[in-house]
């Protein structure tokens, strides 16, 4: 690898490129896999069989629609603060009844994708034009720190997908941390878990046979390439899975077949991997109760409520500050 001679960065991408790719073992964040191909991408892996998730929690929020509104519902109205909002399908659940039962509220998704953003807020207008919204583009710790601002009356922050999944435990607690400063005494934070399952239905889920997660992984070379003038041959990388069923901790790598060389022309660097030499782009956590309750705990934060698919795979819980 050549030495690095360049000091300042033009973005954040560049700067965690080279952080990532520099550092033994190599890694990238896989919040940059979500560019207009990703966000698709992720579209596809939400729809594909393997990938219980979305069906798991689509089916709680349908079958309690009722009974979660009703626990979010305030005198006074409330603002639905939505962190990695997506395409909204799930959401839309919750906004259809709240606006059957005439509940006042504002709807405040956020997402780091300004395109899934647009989107959702085209179709918001066309299928239920009573919501009142305003998208957020941004990161969830960036948007954390506004959090606060929303404090004349309730508010629920929604966090679905199992996002959460992304964090180390340690990270996760800071996440929380962040959230629970930011809620006033009846302000409510309702965040969907994974549950710890069959390890072969959880590797199912992140090892699509049609091949959807591999290029949804392989994509973060490709925004390479494509914005940072690397020459990443993507063929010459594989997609693998792993899950440990003891730490309940699925992660995802992209795996060199060769050794080869990687040049990044904006970073003015080589890279080197050796045959088999792995970057590890995701981790995706698995939960249980205690786990849950364990980091709601060091968190400030207590579970109030919990609601849980037929099989037993997914579970949203509803907190509010201890």
């Amino acid at each position: 690898m050549k030495e690095n001679i360049k000091t300042t960065f033009s973005s954040a991408f560049e700067e965690d490129v080279h952080i990532g790719l520099t550092t033994y073992p190599k890694y990238l964040l896989s919040k940059y896999i979500y560019d207009k191909k990703g966000d698709k991408l992720f579209q596809d892996i939400m729809n594909l069989p393997e990938y219980y998730l979305t069906n798991c929690e689509f089916n709680i929020l349908k079958d309690h629609t009722s009974e979660i509104t009703e626990i979010f519902k305030s005198d006074n109205g409330f603002d639905l603060i939505e962190l990695g909002a997506g395409d909204g399908k799930k959401t839309k659940l919750l906004l259809k009844e709240l606006v059957a039962q005439k509940i006042h509220f504002n709807y405040l998704p956020i997402d780091i994708s300004e395109n899934v953003l647009l989107e959702l807020e085209d179709s918001l207008k066309k299928e239920i034009p009573e919501v009142q919204v305003k998208i957020q583009q941004g990161t969830y710790f960036k948007t954390l720190e506004k959090l606060s601002d929303y404090n004349t009356r309730k508010k629920v922050i929604l966090v679905l997908g199992s996002n959460i999944g992304n964090l180390l435990h340690t990270d996760a607690i800071d996440f929380l941390k962040h959230i629970q400063i930011a809620m006033s005494d009846e302000d409510m934070l309702f965040m969907g878990f994974d549950q710890k399952k069959d390890p072969e239905i959880i590797l199912e889920a992140y090892n699509d046979k049609t091949g959807v997660t591999a290029a949804f992984n392989k994509n973060l070379l490709a925004r390479i390439n494509s914005e940072l003038g690397g020459n990443f041959n993507l063929e010459t990388f594989s997609h693998w899975e792993t899950y440990d069923p003891e730490s309940g901790t699925a992660k995802s790598f992209l795996v060199s077949r060769e050794e080869q060389n990687v040049s990044i022309e904006s970073l003015g660097i080589d890279i080197h991997f050796d045959a088999w030499e792995t970057i590890h782009t995701e981790i995706s956590q698995k939960y249980d109760d205690a786990v849950v309750e364990w980091l709601a705990e060091e968190a400030g934060l207590k579970v109030t409520h919990s609601f849980v698919d037929e099989k037993k795979y997914y579970k949203n819980y509803i907190f509010k500050k201890q």
